[in-house]
C-alpha cells in the first residue's frame, strides 16, 4: 500500500459515498432568492386569463365590511321574493276566478268608490255652506245636530228608517252558529248597510256573538230563530253580496237553513242602544 492511500484524507473519501465525497470539497449552495416583483410579474404573464381569475379568487378574502353588505343584500333578496310570491298568489286568485265574480268584485269596488266621493262631495258641501252662510253660527249648529243624528244612527242610539232589506233564516235543524250569522253582518256592512237589528237588537261596532245552546246570544241577549235581519242600506248592493257564490246564503243552506231576502223602500230600525258614556275618553276639544 502506498504512502498516498494511508493519508487520513483518502482514507475518508473511501469510507464516504461517492456523492458526498465528491462534494465535500466544494462550498454549499446559496439558498433560493426571493422572488422580485419584477420576476413575479413576469411569470404571472405567462399565465392565462383563467388561471389569473382563480388566484384572485382563491383563497378568499373576505373583509367585515364585505359580509355585512352581503348580508344585508341577501335579506333585500329574499324580501322581494317572498313579495313577488305574494303578487303572483294573489294574481293566479283572480285569474281562476270565474266572470261573474270579477264582474261582483269590480261593481263593488265601484260601488265602494262611489260612496266615498258621495261623503266627499257632502263635506265639501258643508264647507261651502260655513264659508257662505251670512249666519255661520247658526249654520254650525244645524250641522252639528245634523251630525249628531248620523252619528246617533251609527251608534244605535236613535231610530232610523230608509231603504233596505229583510233577510230572514230558518233554522229548524239548530245547525246555525253564532259565527255564520256574524259573517252575514260582516257583509252586510262591507256592502254599506248603515243600521242593522237582529230580532230586536241593535247591531253597532262593539257588537259580539256567542253560541248559547241551540240558539245565538247577541251583545248577551239570547235569540231564537228565525233570525230576522233587518238592513238599511242600498238594496241593490246588499242582497247580491249575500248571493255571492260560497257567500252568506250558500253557506246557510249548506246547514239546511232556509234564508229568505225581501228589498224594500222603506225599513224600520228602531231597536235602540244606550248611550255609554265612556270612562277614560273626553273630546280633545275641551
Amino acid at each position: 500500500m502506498s504512502n498516498q492511500e494511508q493519508t487520513p484524507e483518502n482514507r475518508l473519501r473511501k469510507e464516504l459515498p461517492e456523492e458526498v465525497a465528491a462534494g465535500a470539497g466544494e462550498a454549499p449552495e446559496a439558498p433560493e432568492a426571493a422572488e422580485t416583483p419584477e420576476e413575479q410579474g413576469n411569470r404571472q404573464a405567462g399565465l392565462t386569463g383563467r388561471q389569473r381569475l382563480a388566484q384572485g379568487l382563491w383563497p378568499p378574502r373576505v373583509t367585515r365590511a364585505q359580509l355585512i353588505v352581503a348580508l344585508l343584500l341577501f335579506g333585500l333578496g329574499f324580501g322581494l321574493a317572498v313579495q313577488v310570491a305574494s303578487n303572483s298568489d294573489s294574481d293566479s286568485a283572480l285569474r281562476g276566478a270565474r266572470q261573474e265574480d270579477l264582474v261582483r268584485i269590480l261593481d263593488e269596488l265601484d260601488d265602494r268608490t262611489q260612496r266615498l266621493e258621495d261623503e266627499k262631495q257632502g263635506l265639501e258641501k258643508q264647507r261651502d255652506e260655513l264659508e257662505n252662510s251670512s249666519n255661520q253660527a247658526e249654520e254650525a249648529r244645524r250641522q252639528t245636530v245634523e251630525k249628531e243624528r248620523q252619528l246617533g244612527i251609527l251608534a244605535g242610539t236613535v231610530a232610523a228608517r230608509g231603504p233596505g232589506i229583510t233577510m230572514t233564516i230558518d233554522d229548524t235543524k239548530g245547525t246555525v252558529e253564532a259565527d255564520m250569522l256574524l259573517d252575514a253582518i260582516q257583509e252586510l256592512r262591507a256592502a254599506g248597510a248603515e243600521a242593522i237589528q237582529v230580532n230586536g237588537v241593535r247591531v253597532v261596532a262593539g257588537t259580539y256573538l256567542t253560541d248559547a245552546g241551540n240558539s245565538v246570544s247577541v251583545d248577551g241577549n239570547k235569540i231564537n230563530a228565525p233570525y230576522r235581519f233587518k238592513v238599511i242600506g242600498k238594496p241593490q248592493d246588499l242582497e247580491p253580496a249575500l248571493n255571492i257564490p260560497g257567500g252568506v246564503v250558500q253557506t246557510l243552506e249548506k246547514e239546511q237553513a232556509t234564508v229568505t231576502i225581501e228589498r224594500s223602500d222603506k225599513i224600520v230600525v228602531d231597536a235602540l242602544r244606550a248611550a255609554k258614556r265612556p270612562d277614560y275618553a273626553r273630546s280633545s276639544s275641551q
